[in-house]
This record gives structure tokens, C-alpha cells and sequence, in this order.
């Protein structure tokens, strides 16, 4: 008996790896189409592309699914992708953008709308909460990527233009306006530096904290949403607190 649990156990982990997996391989598959979409399929001539491209080469990712997503931004398979994003308020009024890619926008909506109303949550309107928002663009350089120091790599930033920089134990966030990220991010590479990151993203411009009643409520939603396979980004307005997590 101990030997068939045994089985079971390591199956199970097995499974949970495997799903995890695939999740990521749709995520990278997603950016790559979306990336090639936006600047075509040459990796020479769009530096977003060969950023994804690493990313996949990273993860391990089946040069078929690399393949296949480059296809469908080129036209070739017929399936069309849009980007649509939804605004929400979650367990206790905090304000959730959610950010997808879809060829089904009926299932999508159907989806997002199920997951808010599972947890405590209500779909809202345009407009509705995206106004605590701000987009900026975003750039990610490791620490071990690089041998500059704090003071080194901000210099080098608001040299190639960017707006801000913030320092965390393990990377350099750098932000700039949506308009100037390739700028910055070509100048940041050209530099010799090796991004992480480079994307245009969603930042709250105020938290507020989950009320203790809520948090299992807000968790099951966050999890929920970015479980779904057209979900590309979640974007929060709050924050669980510390001593809850």
C-alpha cells in the first residue's frame, strides 16, 4: 500500500509540474504572438521578439509552440487574437484590471464575469477603475546580470532616458513613459545590458489593504483569473497584509 501511495504521490507532483508548465508555455506563446503582432516576426528588426524569444529558450519551451505562435502572428492558421481588458471590483471594493488575449471574446467575457461573481466580486464597466491606474513602461535588469551598483545602474537608466528607477535585493526596476520604452530599452541593450523585462504594464496609484474578511475571497479571484489560459496580466489596487500571508 505504501508503495502505490508513494506512486500516487510523486504522479500527483508530476501532474501539478506538468501543469504548471503548460500554463507558462501559453503565457510565453501569448507574448510571442502578441510582440510579433505588434512588430512583426524578424527577431533582427524587434527587440521585444528576441526578448520573448529568450524567455522561451529559458523555460525550455518546444520550438513547435515557439512555431506555432509566430504562425498566427503572421496569419498563417487563422485563428485571430485580440486584446480586450476587463475592470472589476473585488471582495470588499477593490479595484482589479484584467488584461487578455483572446480569439473568443463571448468565452472570455463569460470567464472574467464568472470569476468575479465566484469570489465576492462584480464586473464593471470602461472606465470604472481604470482611472487609479497609470501606464509606464517597465524594464527589468537582474542584479547578478550586472556589476553596476545602485547608484551606477540609475545613471545609466535616466541616461537612456529613462523616468524613474526602483532597486528590490534582486533587480533594478526601471520605469519610463509608455511612448519611450523601446527607446530606453534599445539605449539599456546597446549599453551591453541583459534585460529580464521590457513591457508596457498597469501601476495602482494608491493601495489599499484587503479587509481581513475578505482575503480568502480575494486570493480564490486573483488565483482564479490568472489561472485562465487568455489572461495575460492582473492588475491589483490592493494588497494583502503582511501578517495575513
Amino acid at each position: 500500500m505504501s508503495g502505490h501511495s508513494k506512486w500516487h504521490n510523486i504522479q500527483g507532483r508530476k501532474n501539478a509540474q506538468d501543469a504548471k508548465r503548460g500554463k507558462i508555455f501559453q503565457k510565453i506563446s501569448r507574448n510571442l504572438y502578441q510582440v510579433a503582432k505588434a512588430g512583426g516576426v524578424d527577431p533582427s528588426g524587434n527587440p521585444q521578439l528576441r526578448l520573448e524569444l529568450e524567455k522561451a529558450r529559458a523555460a525550455n519551451m518546444p520550438k513547435d509552440n515557439v512555431q506555432r505562435a509566430l504562425d498566427k502572428a503572421s496569419g498563417v492558421g487563422g485563428a485571430k487574437f485580440e486584446e480586450v481588458t476587463y475592470e472589476g471590483y473585488g471582495p470588499g471594493g477593490t479595484a482589479v484590471m484584467v488584461s487578455t488575449l483572446t480569439d473568443n471574446k463571448n468565452r472570455t467575457a463569460a470567464a472574467i464575469r464568472s470569476a468575479f461573481s465566484h469570489h465576492g466580486g462584480s464586473l464593471g464597466t470602461n472606465g470604472s477603475v481604470s482611472y487609479m491606474f497609470d501606464r509606464k513602461g517597465y524594464v527589468v535588469v537582474l542584479r547578478d546580470e550586472t556589476d553596476d551598483d545602485e547608484d551606477s545602474m540609475l545613471m545609466a537608466a535616466l541616461d537612456a532616458g529613462a523616468d524613474d528607477m526602483k532597486a528590490t535585493e534582486d533587480e533594478y526596476q526601471i520605469y519610463t513613459d509608455p511612448s519611450n520604452l523601446s527607446t530606453v530599452r534599445d539605449a539599456l541593450q546597446d549599453a551591453g545590458y541583459k534585460l529580464d523585462n521590457s513591457e508596457v504594464r498597469l501601476f495602482p496609484q494608491n493601495t489599499t489593504e484587503v479587509p481581513a474578511d475578505k482575503i480568502e475571497q480575494y486570493s480564490g479571484l486573483i488565483d482564479e483569473l490568472s489561472d485562465n489560459d487568455d489572461v495575460q496580466d492582473v492588475y491589483e489596487a490592493a494588497v494583502i497584509p503582511e501578517d495575513a500571508k
